[in-house]
């Protein structure tokens, strides 16, 4: 077996297992969209604190659908020796490592721009859904109670909720679990917005976010180079 043919071949082993990987993720969003609740009830327990602060099944189904188009070209681009194909491949991985870079760029200069969004994009949620939807209420629920947090910020964003005009209390972990979460109670707690907790697990734990990210830019790195590789051989075949 010469080194073309074995570039090429582990090159579809490796785009198929991102393919099946993009399928399962893609088939976990749509179940979490439909059914939420049933698969909180499953992984609640043992899911991270920060896939439970974003919408879950939404992030699922947009990673699993770009690694269903990233491994489909990979494959059928190395299996047909598609120049086409594989030029596309390399595309967008290189679109998708810039896109990286460049949030981890905004990620770490512009933390407060960051915060400012989520404040703006979450804080309407938590007032118009929390007590209402209940999946929205469960994951957050699960999530303050967990991370030892209360709302994005703190717990002026359930102020003129939908949650404080029909109970008058602030959530539960608000208070440290105390009743009734009263608003003398829920400023005396002190608790702090989730947002800063998650940062400060983030932080926490630098090293291995950092080496999973050293890790995956690695392999698109390396996913870049073989598709050149065999693009440029295939004139010579």
């Amino acid at each position: 077996m010469g080194c073309f043919t074995f570039i090429k071949v582990m090159m579809i082993l490796f785009n198929l297992a991102i393919f099946l990987s993009g399928g399962t993720l893609l088939g976990v969003g749509i179940w979490v969209t439909v059914d939420g609740q049933s698969f909180l009830d499953i992984f609640g327990a043992i899911s991270s604190s920060i896939l439970q602060v974003v919408n879950v099944s939404y992030f699922l189904i947009v990673i699993g659908a770009i690694l269903l188009v990233i491994g489909f070209l990979g494959c059928c681009g190395a299996q047909k020796e598609s120049k086409c194909l594989l030029m596309m491949f390399f595309a967008v991985v290189l679109i998708i490592f810039i896109a990286e870079v460049a949030a981890a760029v905004v990620a770490l200069v512009y933390t407060g721009v960051a915060g400012t969004l989520l404040t703006a994009l979450v804080t309407p949620l938590l007032k118009d859904k929390y007590g209402v939807d209940s999946s929205f209420t469960h994951i957050w629920n699960v999530t303050m109670t967990e991370v030892h947090c209360c709302g994005l910020n703190n717990y002026t964003d359930f102020n003129d909720s939908v949650w404080y005009k029909n109970h008058g209390t602030y959530p539960e972990p608000c208070c440290n679990n105390t009743q009734p979460c009263t608003y003398m109670a829920a400023a005396e707690s002190k608790v702090t917005g989730c947002f800063d907790q998650i940062l400060e697990e983030i932080r926490t734990h630098a090293g291995v976010v950092g080496g999973v990210a050293a890790g995956i830019a690695a392999l698109e790195i390396a996913a870049m180079v073989v598709a050149m590789y065999l693009y440029c051989h295939l004139d010579q075949k």
